[in-house]
């Protein structure tokens, strides 16, 4: 499978607009109320001239997804990106969209770690406590089908901001949703690459 890297120059452009989306109040599992900070909330951004509308850049350092837009504008999110050694960069197309995904682990997560994956080998049915949140976006490469990387929702905001992932970005269920009605199928993913290990 032969997947292109993308060239992350100049992605920015200026300041960032004050234009916060939609302050909410996320529960993660039986911990107590976690209220997701506001520097984490959607945002409306402007960005540099050359980006093309309607696309996603995951800028994994600085935890933030692009929705690009119009007019040198993008809706960043705030995201939770893959551990060092699993990260993937390259540019890939959506391919398929589904609402409450079912989940299986791939083979190389169960050797990683298979206490934590084995007992999951069958799969396991999409729902409130599915790794893979309320909605997913499944990347897919030409010529090779699916990448198993996911744009993905997740219950636990605490991992909004950090390496925790196999591989995937994950954004909170609500703003994954949001997004989720925003990118059609063949939508340009760009993964740029990790610097900080």
């Amino acid at each position: 499978m032969k997947i292109t890297r993308p060239d992350r120059r100049g992605f920015l452009a200026g300041g960032l607009a004050a234009t916060t989306l939609a302050p909410l109040s996320v529960s993660a599992h039986t911990e107590p109320p976690f209220i997701l900070p506001e520097a984490y909330l959607p945002v409306e951004v402007r960005i540099a001239a050359e980006f093309a509308p309607y696309e996603i850049h995951v800028l994994p350092d600085e935890y933030h997804l692009y929705w690009t837009l119009p007019d040198q504008r993008a809706i960043r999110y705030s995201i939770g990106v893959a551990r060092a050694g699993l990260y993937i960069p390259g540019i890939f197309t959506v391919g398929a969209k589904k609402e409450w995904p079912s989940w299986t682990p791939t083979p190389e997560m169960i050797e990683r770690d298979p206490n934590s994956y084995a007992k999951f080998a069958d799969g396991m049915p999409g729902g409130i406590d599915n790794p893979l949140g309320a909605r997913a976006l499944y990347l897919f490469v030409p010529g090779g089908g699916d990448t198993f990387l996911r744009i993905h929702g997740t219950n636990d905001a605490r991992t909004i901001g950090r390496r925790v992932s196999n591989g995937c970005a994950r954004l909170t269920n609500e703003h994954i949703t949001e997004l989720y009605e925003r990118v059609p199928l063949e939508t340009k993913v760009y993964l740029y690459d990790q610097k900080v290990g």
